[in-house]
């Protein structure tokens, strides 16, 4: 097992494991220092791209985004989304995570899903190739309004289940979005490995957000986003800036000129 996976399944119950987004260089360069891990999702089609759904989302589009950050982190585990339609079957499957892994350098995959596609999860972990689970909303299998998941009886059973599951065929981790509170915290006293939330309460191991959602580029009114920071009206002012002294010559000035 890869040392910086050991790192983050031994913060299981002793420190919260730290995720991003970041789908270039220049912002995966800039929370490195500060993340644990680093997720290419393909949460970038919605992000990015204005897609209505992640479906969009191609294998190519994500590994061109992912060499981009790869080129920026140096000390987060840097994990890449399995877009939609790419792992249909074992075949399938394996190929393209070889590609995606060989392509982009990055440390793992993660996949949507919990027994329909263990299968397929169980033959890339027997193929050396490390996975990250998913449960509760699965963006690449949702229609229309997303609605937070484990709140009927039969559906709680399915995703606490579906987690055991997982953890047997060997994910490493798993990430529970928009999981009810009770049923992310029973999920994550169960199992041994990390829980990373999204939506999903402090209960779990970690968190993840967009990270242009946390940094106030992306509007968004989802509930469980936060918004740390307004890089918005920083660009907007400094672009200001830029444009006024273009306007009255001020720039460029002879020390910016050859």
């Amino acid at each position: 097992m890869d040392r910086k996976i050991k790192k983050i399944i031994k913060k299981k119950n002793k420190s919260k494991i730290i995720c991003l987004t970041a789908y270039s260089k220049n912002l995966a360069e800039a929370i490195d220092p500060y993340t644990d891990i680093i997720l290419v999702g393909d949460s970038l089609g919605s992000v990015l791209y204005n897609y209505s759904s992640t479906r969009r989302v191609l294998l190519n589009t994500m590994i061109e985004h992912s060499k981009s950050a790869r080129l920026g982190i140096k000390k987060s585990l840097m994990v890449v989304d399995m877009p939609y339609n790419t792992y249909r079957n074992k075949k399938e499957a394996i190929s393209n995570a070889k590609k995606i892994i060989k392509q982009t350098k990055c440390d793992a995959v993660k996949l949507e899903g919990g027994s329909s596609i263990s299968r397929i999860i169980e033959h890339l972990v027997k193929n050396k190739i490390p996975v990250m689970g998913h449960l509760g909303i699965l963006p690449q299998n949702e229609r229309g309004k997303f609605k937070f998941k484990g709140k009927k009886p039969n559906e709680r059973k399915k995703i606490l289940n579906d987690a055991k599951i997982l953890q047997k065929i060997g994910v490493f981790s798993i990430v529970l979005e928009c999981v009810e509170k009770t049923l992310s915290k029973e999920i994550t006293n169960i199992l041994k490995i990390p829980t990373i939330g999204i939506g999903s309460s402090h209960h779990c191991d970690g968190q993840v957000l967009v990270l242009d959602d946390l940094i106030g580029l992306n509007e968004t009114k989802i509930k469980f986003v936060k918004k740390f920071g307004d890089i918005k009206t920083n660009i907007q002012s400094a672009v200001k800036r830029f444009r006024k002294d273009v306007l009255n010559k001020k720039y460029p000035r002879k020390k910016h000129s050859y």
